[in-house]
């Protein structure tokens, strides 16, 4: 069978018909109460980036809710924590200010998004106020908005995201498997599995 593909937003709008009136005017250029909730309670964001030639990368962002600190109506920042330090969405930054996020609230099904120009920060006042468990950052991610909206939930409702009885997690073998299969490296599959076990969640912040 062939493939068709779509290549134009005529050819795009014929397929899916019009933007909803409601879903085509809910976006907004600066924080409303709401979204300053939302971020207070949210302990986890999707934070997608692309480099100057449009190479993408997603990355993860967890903390205690209310990691984000809201800087004013239109700038946020994120706190960097101790990782692999690949750093290839802040690489990306850093070629192209472009970013956008997306934060959950385990249970909600709705989503916040946010679109906007991104900075790396490796000092400021507000560093005192990301302090978690005695780990200040040594670098935040700083996010002037552009676009914020609340997004829907048919993405969560049809892959029943929250419903603990639609879980797999056993449907794989563990991460230190997966590595040593996927990955060249030097250490045993024993000495993987001690690192990814409960030294690994010791070490969350230093």
């Amino acid at each position: 069978m062939s493939w068709v593909e779509i290549e134009s937003e005529a050819e795009l709008r014929e397929l899916l018909g019009e933007v909803m009136p409601r879903a085509a005017t809910k976006d907004r250029p600066k924080l409303h109460e709401r979204d300053r909730q939302w971020l207070a309670s949210s302990p986890f964001c999707l934070i997608a980036t692309s480099d100057a030639d449009g190479t993408c990368d997603v990355s993860p962002k967890g903390d205690p809710a209310g990691f984000t600190y809201v800087i004013d109506d239109t700038t946020i920042a994120i706190p960097d924590r101790p990782g692999n330090r690949r750093a290839d969405g802040f690489r990306n930054v850093l070629k192209n200010p472009h970013v956008g996020l997306i934060y959950l609230i385990p249970g909600r099904n709705e989503t916040l998004r946010i679109n906007g120009r991104a900075r790396l920060i490796s000092e400021a006042p507000f560093f005192d106020d990301m302090i978690v468990k005695g780990h200040r950052p040594r670098l935040a991610l700083v996010v002037e908005i552009e676009q914020i909206f609340f997004h829907c939930a048919k993405a969560f409702l049809r892959s029943a995201l929250w419903k603990p009885d639609s879980w797999e997690s056993d449907a794989l073998p563990s991460h230190a498997t997966l590595v040593k299969d996927v990955q060249k490296v030097e250490e045993t599959l024993e000495q993987l599995e001690s690192y990814y076990g409960e030294t690994y969640t010791k070490k969350l912040y230093g």
